[in-house]
């Protein structure tokens, strides 16, 4: 099977600054790929690059078989692009905005217009300004402006950032739904739940690829480390003590819950010594499966913002 993303050594610099870093990618038909990564890492960049809107500084790429240097007139009209705060024209209806942006692509009939906002349950909207449109509807109306042409791959750039989780559930209903038909879905988001979603992710730090592969993959580049949590209210003395305890490679606090991730060489029983020796009540630790965000914790030292 033919990759409808490929890319080698793909770089983006900004004067001194390197943006994506020698980016390797491989994304097939019918496949959800998830990019993640803290502020800053190159997410964006990497997707405004595949899309077209800046130019690589070095490395190659294609889009559909199509070489991305040479040939991207030819892929934009293959390719649908829903940027993180859409360009959706306030002032216009819902169904004008539709209309604007199929022109801008290849003859989109008016039937099928009419049918994605159906499809999407947008056409209970189709007069009502843009602008008074909820954030939820918003989202959803960006994308159908997107995928209006039928193209084999989407670019998806914190399709769910800001809207309600109910919302969001239903828009990743319409990803599978697109998947399933063969498109190819490029998904950038912060959400460690959405991310267990794809089937198949890699994590950004500084513009470089640290990990890739499936979920489970992933959650394996752990799997000489163990996870424990534990309830409490420990004070910054202990915190401090327990990061230095050797073996302790991250600490993640949620409110009273923290969450510990240490290797082989720290034992259970260490563990709970420690804790029990500290001034300050705690629980006794619980060994938990490892997760996504304890393994790009451990990786990057930061959270999937």
């Amino acid at each position: 099977m033919t990759a409808s993303i490929f890319t080698r050594s793909l770089t983006r610099r900004f004067g001194d600054v390197v943006a994506v870093d020698k980016l390797d990618l491989e994304l097939y038909p019918g496949q959800i790929f998830g990019l993640l990564g803290p502020n800053a890492a190159g997410k964006t960049t990497a997707i405004r690059m595949l899309a077209g809107i800046i130019r690589p500084t070095s490395g190659s790429a294609s889009v559909l078989g199509m070489d991305l240097f040479s040939e991207m007139d030819a892929i934009k009209s293959h390719i649908g692009y829903v940027a993180q705060y859409f360009g959706l024209y306030p002032e216009l209806t819902v169904s004008e905005n539709l209309a604007f942006y199929t022109s801008l692509y290849r003859s989109v009939s008016r039937a099928r217009q009419s049918a994605l906002l159906e499809q999407y349950n947008l056409a209970q909207f189709a007069d009502r300004y843009a602008g008074q449109l909820s954030g939820g509807y918003k989202r959803r109306l960006s994308i159908v402006c997107a995928i209006s042409h039928d193209p084999d791959v989407i670019f998806l750039d914190e399709p769910t950032a800001g809207i309600d989780p109910v919302t969001r559930k239903e828009l990743w209903d319409v990803f599978y739904d697109l998947a399933a038909a063969g498109k190819t879905l490029f998904v950038t988001t912060h959400y460690m739940e959405e991310a267990e979603r794809c089937h198949r992710l890699s994590f950004l730090s500084q513009g470089r690829r640290i990990a890739y592969g499936t979920a489970d993959e992933i959650k394996g580049m752990l799997g000489h480390m163990h996870v424990y949590t534990f309830t409490g209210d420990p004070d910054q003395g202990m915190l401090a003590a327990l990061a230095r305890l050797h073996g302790v490679r991250l600490i993640n606090r949620f409110g009273l819950t923290m969450r510990v991730v240490v290797d082989t060489d720290l034992q259970y029983e260490e563990l709970v010594k420690f804790m029990d020796d500290w001034p300050v009540a705690v629980g006794e630790p619980v060994e938990e499966p490892v997760s996504l965000e304890d393994v790009f914790m451990t990786m990057t030292g930061k959270t999937p913002v």
